[in-house]
């Protein structure tokens, strides 16, 4: 699903307007009663809802919201900005319909001292500004979000916390900004609800569908978008009745030192879980009878070395090579990490400890092969790029990263952001914070590194992965609960998530 910045948003809703054609207040319409509708089947009418309404359209929305369940016999209030200006517009007519329905509190606050007495059962809804905001809240618009921000009422937010910017939120003062416990987005995921520092503000948000023009939406051009199950389904490799392990590619991973062993068995296991055709696990000497029992379906490639990686095999067989995890950092394995750079033709899944020697290496990213995947993790990826300012600044740092040295980027978190060479990203919709185990990291290298050798673009490999993994995190989590969830049970229920997303297509 693409997804767009607020001023794409807001030009995609002038072109529904004017190409349905759809009058601007029937729009509105539209998107309060999907707004409504969500009220209903979250709250009774025993609940007070106070509507918080500002000039714009946001506030047309919340009047058009509280004149509709005012029809259904909830009690609504609007306290309304008033900054001595008269509506215009859809908000402007709306208001109108309040005053001629007769059934709505109608209350204009001017001063702090206008501010309505709260009962501790009201629900409070959140109109007063909307993706077009340009500048931080002051005066007595932040006093008002101050206020609400004070109390321990459940906030709804109509389309975006109040104050919040759409993208990037650097020069915001956060302390103006609405702290919903849930946000009604209409119809795509503003940029900003995806990143970690924002979840105090957004709260829960679900995506309402408004029915914006599909032609508006597709000739709008975007290099963001947020996965969903359809377009993973259409990514993933087609099998033909004739295919055998031979076409589903030869992967090697090499990885695992004294200590480590377990994340060669996790990455391994996985890697098979994905698909792949054949794996060879190139392991320390002391590994292999762990790799061997551990991994039965796993063919064993010997390092030279009792208890780090410091050589590698022929890779003339192999379609792609993971590398990384439990590798160490020792000289001896920086330097064999240097000698599979200069060797590698074929494209890598690098994470972990080579991600780390990578990063005190920096002239070795240019010897990276065509089509690699990098999956660091928030600390890996700041050893790489340097600091970041905030989750904006870190996603714009990752597709230049990606764009430098024609590489996919897998920024790992709660949304996985996923980079490619041209510019593109894609958050994944997948997930959940049990999946924050040792090893999880692991399982997704070797997800990706099976896909890799079964001739899937890297691209594709690294979202149809981190879609997966997180899908089967989701799976396990319904059933073990989040604090129970380990790797293990990722990998073992990578086959339900592949079926599932098979159902979908």
């Amino acid at each position: 699903m693409k997804i767009f910045t607020t001023k794409q948003i807001a030009a995609i809703d002038k072109f529904t307007v004017e190409n349905e054609p759809i009058a601007d207040i029937d729009l509105m319409e539209r998107a309060s009663l999907q707004m409504t509708n969500w009220i209903v089947q979250q709250f009774s009418t025993e609940e007070r809802l106070l509507f918080f309404a500002g000039p714009g359209n946001n506030g047309g929305d919340a009047l058009a919201m509280a004149r509709q369940l005012a029809d259904l016999d909830y009690q609504c209030e609007v306290y309304l900005l008033d900054f001595g200006k008269a509506l215009k517009g859809s908000p402007a007519i709306n208001y109108k319909r309040l005053e001629e329905q007769g059934k709505v509190k109608l209350t204009k606050l001017r001063s702090e001292n206008d501010f309505p007495q709260i009962a501790d059962t009201d629900v409070l809804i959140d109109g007063l500004f909307g993706s077009g905001l340009s500048r931080p809240l002051e005066g007595l618009p932040a006093q008002l979000v101050q206020h609400i921000n004070q109390l321990l009422n459940a906030v709804v937010a109509v389309d975006i916390p109040s104050g919040l910017m759409g993208e990037n939120n650097a020069e915001n003062n956060l302390e103006n900004i609405i702290r919903a416990d849930y946000t009604l987005t209409l119809q795509f995921p503003k940029i900003s609800f995806l990143f970690r520092e924002n979840e105090q503000f957004v709260g829960q948000w679900e995506v309402l569908p408004i029915g914006l023009h599909p032609d508006g939406i597709r000739e709008t051009p975007s290099p963001y978008s947020f996965a969903d199950a359809a377009d993973i389904a259409a990514r993933l490799p087609l099998r033909t009745k004739f295919d055998h392990k031979g076409t589903f590619g030869h992967a090697l991973l090499i990885a695992g030192s004294y200590g480590k062993m377990g994340a060669a068995v996790l990455a391994s296991k996985a890697c098979l879980r994905a698909g792949a055709g054949l794996l060879t696990a190139h392991v320390p000497h002391m590994g292999f009878p762990i790799i061997q029992t551990a991994v039965p379906e796993a063919m064993a490639s010997i390092d030279q070395h009792d208890s780090m990686f410091t050589s590698f095999p022929d890779l003339t067989p192999y379609a792609a090579i993971g590398v990384g995890p439990g590798l160490g950092l020792k000289r001896n394995s920086c330097r064999a990490l240097c000698d599979l750079f200069d060797e590698a033709k074929i494209p890598m899944v690098i994470d972990a400890d080579a991600l780390n020697i990578l990063a005190e290496n920096e002239k070795w990213l240019e010897k990276l092969p065509e089509g690699s995947v990098l999956t660091p993790h928030p600390g890996e990826f700041r050893r790489l790029v340097g600091e970041t300012t905030d989750s904006y600044d870190a996603v714009q740092k990752q597709i230049a990263f990606a764009k430098k040295y024609n590489c996919v980027v897998v920024l790992k978190g709660a949304h996985t952001s996923v980079a490619a060479p041209d510019g593109t990203l894609c958050w994944n919709s997948t997930g959940n914070s049990g999946m924050g185990t040792a090893g999880s990291g692991d399982a997704l290298t070797g997800i990706i590194l099976g896909l890799l050798a079964q001739g899937m673009a890297s691209f594709d490999a690294a979202l149809v992965g981190v879609y997966l993994h997180g899908l089967a995190g989701d799976m396990v989590a319904k059933k073990r609960s989040e604090f129970a969830l380990m790797a293990g049970d990722i990998i073992e229920t990578l086959g339900k998530a592949f079926l599932k997303i098979q159902k979908v297509s």
